[in-house]
């Protein structure tokens, strides 16, 4: 395989390698998300998953505007209302389901991907 078709998530520093485990699917609240630290520094690289509707995404934490991490509290990825992701930097929305910010100052970048699938009951890096 090329480098080319490797996952974008892989281009950060620190970013795990496929087949790393995350938690257990019980660990992540109902319509809820988690987030994940590897590595520390330069080498640190973040990450949350959610479990929304039956459906398993994960995401680099990384606000394509800022690069800042989207959680302004430890695991709070969501708008009020559940309806988008937002960046509790500068208020960018996400949606859900393919990273897409569709208002704030990156609106019409995305958030970059990271697949993850489920192992039994284990989240881990697909």
């Amino acid at each position: 395989m090329s480098g080319d078709a490797s996952p974008a998530y892989l281009r950060f520093a620190g970013a795990p390698s496929s087949g790393t485990p995350l938690c257990r699917l019980g660990e992540l609240p109902p319509d809820g998300a988690k987030g994940f630290t590897f590595g520390e520094d330069v080498n640190r690289f973040e990450m949350f998953v959610i479990w929304r509707e039956g459906e398993l995404r994960g995401y680099v934490n990384d606000c394509p505007h800022a690069h800042t991490t989207l959680d302004y509290l430890p695991d709070r990825f969501f708008s009020l209302d559940k309806s988008h992701l937002l960046c509790g930097t500068h208020g960018a929305l996400f949606q859900v389901g393919n990273g897409l910010c569709v208002a704030g100052p990156c609106k019409g970048k995305r958030l970059t991907p990271v697949p993850v699938r489920l192992d039994g009951d284990m989240i881990r890096i697909g």
